[in-house]
């Protein structure tokens, strides 16, 4: 198994929203926030090669929204999910899976993008399977008051349409192994309804994609929580199982919304599971 780290490209967001009820004095040590008070935030994509298949975690928000939308993530840097797959020595159609741990918009909008003619969305990964579960699908498209604004029919009913979407079956609060695609899969509930986060090995290591569960080094202790999350205290139960497990077993977390930390290590510390080293791939 060989993986790629796949750069789909840099914004921000409010850090207030970001880190809950954490008070701006502590989370901005970690995460400083800008005159605005947002922070820096990045959509980092897995591309794992295993065996005939290439499969891609993730693919960030894509480029097809309107300027108005993009104007309020401030987008930064110039990573493109395209490009940053022809970097690894890929073209789009050799993937042959997306995962999509879930369908909030950042983590899947580069599912789906316009035609030749502008005039419908298609899926751009012509030649993949699409992956998520039934569970958190029907979530997604029939969503909540709170997170509706997060599942955008364009991003989700052309993948519908295209007759590539697939369901990990018997999603599991434990890792569970995924014939089908060959990696474990955890799925969380309390982000959003059975998000699911990926374990594969990368050089005798096991590499775990810490998704939202934690998205950046920054939310390690266990109550910075984002006010994103649907259910706040099931989060903090999910961590803190997550973190001992982690942490007894010697993963390595995959940071998906770090800019600045790719990969991380953990250590117990008399506060709890905290930070320990941060790494490149290339350097695990």
């Amino acid at each position: 198994m060989i993986i790629h780290s796949i750069q789909a490209g840099n914004f921000k967001l409010d850090g207030g929203a970001m880190f809950g009820v954490v008070p701006k004095s502590l989370w901005q040590k970690t995460n400083p926030a800008d005159p605005d008070n947002m922070i820096d935030m990045c959509a980092r994509c897995m591309l794992i090669e295993n065996g005939d298949k290439l499969i891609l975690v993730d693919t960030g928000m894509g480029n097809k929204q309107s300027d108005k939308f993009f104007s309020y993530y401030k987008r930064w840097g110039d990573f493109d999910l395209v490009k940053s797959i022809n970097d690894a020595g890929f073209s789009i159609n050799d993937v042959t899976d997306v995962l999509l741990t879930h369908l909030h918009f950042d983590h899947c909008g580069g599912a789906v993008v316009w035609n030749k003619n502008k005039d419908r969305h298609e899926v751009q990964f012509k030649n993949a399977k699409y992956w998520s579960n039934e569970s958190h699908w029907n979530w997604a498209t029939k969503p909540n008051p709170r997170e509706k604004a997060s599942f955008l029919d364009e991003n989700l009913l052309p993948i519908k349409e295209s007759g590539r979407l697939n369901f990990i079956k018997n999603p599991s609060s434990k890792f569970v192994y995924n014939d089908e695609l060959g990696i474990d899969i955890l799925c969380v509930d309390g982000h959003t309804e059975k998000q699911m986060i990926p374990k594969v090995k990368h050089r005798g290591k096991e590499l775990v994609y810490a998704a939202d569960l934690i998205p950046t080094a920054g939310h390690i202790p266990v109550p910075y929580i984002m006010g994103y999350d649907v259910r706040p205290l099931l989060t903090m139960k999910e961590k803190t199982s997550f973190l001992m497990d982690a942490c007894e077993k010697g993963y390595s977390l995959f940071m998906e919304h770090d800019p600045y930390n790719e990969i991380i290590s953990l250590k117990k510390t008399e506060k709890g599971i905290r930070f320990d080293n941060s790494f490149s791939l290339d350097e695990l």
